[in-house]
């Protein structure tokens, strides 16, 4: 029994986890002995299976609606019921490698359907584009490794240098599961009880469609009217796993991020309309044939007022990269000095805090650069020029947007890969076509370039997830490093064979897949290709709006995402944060606000995992076919359900239901 109290308090997290640490004060992680279980045949065949099977999962969901979910939590959440029924002893470290090689698949899935479906979306314009598995296979493995390889040298800072100033939601999420796994017993049941609630109830929405999962100001009728004539719309998700998510991020955070919401949706919209009310805005688009005050106030949000955030989250990440430029010069000055071999033997850094060589990233990024510059020069039909062209693109962008994908993550667990590519793709399209390369090949070049970057930025933001939880559990960082590169491969290869299935069965351009973005990108680039300009106006108001922010101290990045994102996502951040604060601050005893806020941590984690789980579930339902909805009330179709404002009064008292447990819950 006494041995049995050491092992459950050896697997709790220390208080320090997740606060700014004092001065001298040092973070000692769970697995602190130099020797514990981590790679081995059971780990390595696991995070491969967990890496086909979302892949899969998350590229079908991503091109049919438009979403890709995260896979951390629910690969972890698998980790530890195979480890248990296993019987497995210590398997923290071997879950951690799992969920390590698994989670490659959200990160390659992204980078991979956000661009290059657009290739088939143009076929159907330009019969001559065409590509292959090889291609797309390529495109994915080559940005994968390249992210991987570009973040290592800054995983000391964000993990370490920054430990406590940024929330790190998704990685917080997956941290709780996998060391309640690890503990069981009292740990572990709030966790469970709030995973049941949070995936039943997401469940509900995303799979039986009982309620909206929106609520607006459309509901009444004076709602109504003010988004049809004024422009001005008020919406809120009503999910528990973005709730879960806001609670993790914080008020603080989550009113950043919000204000920037609600600058773009209540004052630019709106002013968009006032002023350029009887107009067709379509200098950059073409395909715009309605008048500013004949779309509806999301339409304006994605033609005009989101390009406000792409401009705003570029010039924040310029100002970061500024920022951060004494930390990129040390890792390059590091890299430098081991390949002279004067750097520092990995047998006297501690194991917790070993990376892989620098000699090893430094030649390894040369190589895969060189890979890809051989691979862009077939794409390119052999013209050397226009391949240093794009090597030189794809290098610069990804390294240095690299940091901005991981801030991103740090901060509010989304990473905005799709408006840094649609930033890429357009200084390609017009970088390749000022070289002389235009027209359909132009495009075919631009959108791999655009995958290859795609892909890295979201393979860095996703690892610097995985690396955290690492931090936090004591895991070799090395390991990790080393291992996330067959998850990529595997991920990649996955995805390739997936989307080629998909284009074959539905087809890109018969509108049966939605790939938003990856409309977005045949809809920018085509344009481009043929002379028509960018939206450089808007991109230089956000560009602008980020340089005030910044000289007023207030977060520019978060505030910018918060125009990029869309409203509903937004809001309930907010919602989250506020029941952060409400709990937390309660009790006239602070040991009490403590108790209470590490316990409404574990609820918004069990919200966050048993959401993205039933997210998997409702996914391959449908890849299965199984469309239930409300079919046995005569409601076959959802929007049939939805369209009526009652199922989203019913969707506001489900969430009033939903806070309200929260609160009780984290009090008990």
């Amino acid at each position: 029994m006494e041995q049995e109290n050491k092992d459950l308090k050896a697997v709790e997290l220390p208080e320090n986890a997740f606060r700014e640490l004092k001065e001298g004060e040092q973070y000692e992680p769970v697995m602190r002995g130099e020797v514990c279980p981590e790679v081995n045949g059971w780990s390595v065949i696991w995070g491969i299976l967990m890496a086909v099977l979302f892949s899969a999962a998350a590229a079908y969901l991503g091109l049919k609606v438009g979403q890709v979910f995260e896979a951390a939590i629910p690969i972890a959440i698998i980790a530890v019921g195979a480890s248990t029924a296993a019987r497995r002893k210590n398997a923290l470290g071997e879950n951690v490698i799992i969920q390590s090689i698994g989670a490659c698949s959200g990160a390659v899935v992204a980078g991979a359907i956000f661009t290059l479906p657009a290739i088939y979306i143009l076929q159907a314009k330009y019969p001559e584009m065409t590509t292959s598995f090889f291609n797309i296979f390529m495109a994915s493995a080559l940005g994968g490794i390249l992210g991987i390889l570009f973040l290592i040298p800054f995983r000391k800072y964000f993990v370490s240098d920054m430990h406590g100033k940024y929330p790190f939601p998704e990685a917080t999420a997956t941290t709780q599961v996998l060391i309640s796994g690890a503990k069981g017993g009292a740990q572990a049941k709030p966790l469970l009880i709030a995973g049941l609630v949070g995936g039943l109830y997401d469940f509900i929405v995303a799979t039986l469609g009982w309620w909206n999962e929106n609520f607006t100001s459309r509901v009444v009728g004076i709602g109504a009217e003010l988004a049809d004539k004024v422009k001005v719309v008020f919406k809120v998700n009503t999910g528990a796993a973005v709730l879960g998510l806001g609670y993790i991020v914080g008020l603080k955070y989550a009113l950043y991020i919000c204000f920037g919401s609600l600058a773009v949706w209540w004052l630019i919209v709106p002013g968009l309309s006032l002023c350029f009310h009887d107009q067709v805005l379509n200098a950059w688009d073409p395909a715009i044939t309605q008048t500013v005050g004949s779309m509806s106030p999301e339409m304006i949000f994605r033609s005009y007022a989101r390009s406000i955030g792409i401009g705003g989250i570029a010039m924040a990440g310029i100002i970061g990269i500024i920022r951060s430029w004494g930390i990129i010069r040390d890792a390059v000055g590091l890299a430098s000095r081991e390949l002279k071999g004067k750097g520092t033997s990995l047998n006297d850094v501690k194991r917790t805090q070993r990376d892989l060589s620098f000699k090893i990233i430094a030649i390894g990024s040369l190589v895969m650069l060189a890979l890809t510059f051989f691979f862009l020069t077939g794409v390119m039909h052999g013209n050397l020029f226009f391949a240093v062209v794009g090597i030189l693109l794809v290098t610069v962008i990804a390294f240095l947007f690299t940091t901005v994908a991981a801030n991103a993550i740090a901060i509010v667990g989304t990473n905005p890969v799709s408006g840094m590519t649609l930033m890429t793709l357009i200084i390609a399209s017009i970088v390749l076509a000022g070289v002389g390369l235009k027209g359909p090949l132009g495009m075919l070049a631009a959108l791999i370039m655009g995958g290859v970057v795609c892909t890295a930025l979201s393979m860095s933001g996703s690892f610097i997830t995985d690396l955290k939880i690492g931090y936090w559990l004591g895991s070799t960082p090395q390991k990790q490093e080393s291992w996330k590169f067959l998850g990529t491969i595997v991920s990649a290869a996955t995805v390739g064979g997936v989307m080629m299935l998909l284009n074959e069965t539905y087809g890109f351009s018969t509108g049966q897949l939605a790939a938003p973005q990856a409309n977005a990108m045949a809809a920018v680039i085509d344009p481009l290709m043929n002379g028509v300009g960018a939206p450089w106006i808007l991109y230089g108001i956000g560009a602008l709006l980020a340089v005030v922010l910044t000289l007023c101290k207030v977060p520019a990045l978060a505030f910018a995402l918060g125009m990029f994102i869309p409203l509903e996502l937004n809001v309930p951040l907010v919602v989250g944060g506020a029941i952060n604060w409400w709990v937390t601050s309660r009790s006239k005893d602070a040991e009490v606000n403590k108790q209470r806020g590490e316990r409404g941590t574990l609820i918004a984690s069990g919200f966050i995992a048993g959401g993205a789980l039933m997210g998997v579930v409702s996914a391959l339902l449908k890849f299965g076919g199984f469309d239930v909805w409300l079919a046995d009330v005569g409601l076959s179709v959802p929007e049939t359900w939805w369209a009526n404002p009652l199922s989203e009064v019913c969707s506001l008292a489900a969430y009033v239901c939903l806070v309200l447990f929260f609160v009780r819950i984290t009090r008990k």
